[in-house]
């Protein structure tokens, strides 16, 4: 009886998070075009240059959509829980212990990642393209070290789960391995954000895993959490599939980057990330063979990395890719709940 009603509210907090979603759209679009906030098209990436420049002048921070939508509900349903509104304040889903942490870390890094799409829009930072990867990457790692803090010292939380061996203290050193799995999926996430909609539906497919596994752990509230990104996200994905009518900029691929990788360690599947994010995981994997390869043999691997980019050098449609990496996502990511089920 629990469990019926708590799937009931999860589905009734996803349907509002689509529908406010899709109601800010307008307001957001009108604001994006009215002022012009559109992306501007690096050069010197000549393969992503040729193939994109075309997408010059299109909106970014179409993000705000989904980080926005989930302060919204998160702000709007903990009033009604204060004033004890009867119905309404079931669906409040703030948790100290569940979804404090995703929450903030996700509005923190959303602010953090605006401001790097406000200076690629107006040209500021190295070669006019917004903040440069060596300084993200110090700001992923800030970030995640306030949430390493938060789980060690203030959940008490060192707990590491291997699949089909169990789960391991690991003492101090989950501070580390926190810090690097929350920093590999912020970057892979911005990573694998060059293509109309083909972050938007693997972070769906991602989230919607994670939410699975919550829910069988009675995680309800970070379920819940996960409904309303998956509703926001769909909103979002109905602009942003090819053509797009905005990008999701850094605003959003920094916010839900970090907040999956949140997730993942509050439900120990972190393990399983190559599996529930594979695309996230094969897009930064190219990424790094690339750099590899060339610092050994001076050749480049790939025509082009994120590896999206190459499939695009290839011949493939923009399309295509976006839908079969959308298909390897979905496959992978149903393995890896069985195995979060059941190892």
């Amino acid at each position: 009886m629990m469990q019926a009603f708590e799937i009931t509210r999860i589905l009734i907090l996803a349907t509002v998070g689509f529908c406010v979603a899709m109601a800010f759209t307008p307001l957001l679009s009108h604001f994006l075009y009215k002022y012009n906030l559109g992306k501007q098209i690096r050069s010197n990436k000549p393969v992503f240059h040729n193939f994109h420049s075309k997408k010059e002048g299109t909106p970014t921070m179409g993000g705000i959509l989904i980080w926005g939508t989930v302060l919204v509900l998160a702000f709007v349903f903990w009033l009604f829980s204060r004033f004890d509104i009867i119905v309404l304040r079931d669906l409040n889903f703030l948790n100290r212990g569940e979804t404090f942490l995703p929450i903030g870390v996700m509005i923190f890094a959303a602010f953090v990642g605006l401001g790097d799409d406000l200076l690629g829009i107006f040209k500021k930072g190295p070669n006019g393209g917004g903040m440069s990867v060596k300084r993200k990457l110090i700001l992923y790692v800030i970030i995640a070290a306030v949430g390493s803090w938060w789980f060690y010292f203030k959940l008490d939380w060192d707990l590491i789960s291997v699949p089909f061996l169990g789960s391991f203290n690991i003492g101090l050193w989950y501070v580390p391995t926190f810090i690097f799995i929350i920093v590999a999926t912020a970057f892979s996430a911005n990573e694998t954000d060059g293509l109309d909609g083909l972050l938007g539906g693997v972070l769906l497919v991602a989230f919607l895993s994670l939410g699975v596994i919550a829910f069988s752990q009675g995680r309800y509230d970070l379920a819940a959490f996960c409904g309303i990104v998956i509703g926001a996200t769909l909103a979002f994905l109905w602009f942003n599939i090819y053509p797009a009518r905005f990008f999701m900029g850094d605003t959003g691929s920094m916010s839900l980057g970090i907040a999956l990788g949140i997730i993942a360690m509050l439900t120990n599947t972190a393990l399983l990330l190559p599996f529930i994010a594979s695309i996230l995981f094969i897009e930064t994997l190219s990424v790094i063979i690339q750099f590899f390869y060339k610092k050994i043999t001076g050749r480049k691997l790939f025509y082009s990395t994120p590896i999206h980019h190459h499939f695009e050098a290839v011949g493939w449609p923009e399309t295509k890719i976006t839908m079969r990496f959308w298909i390897i996502a979905g496959v992978t990511a149903f393995v890896g709940v069985v195995i979060g089920l059941t190892g």
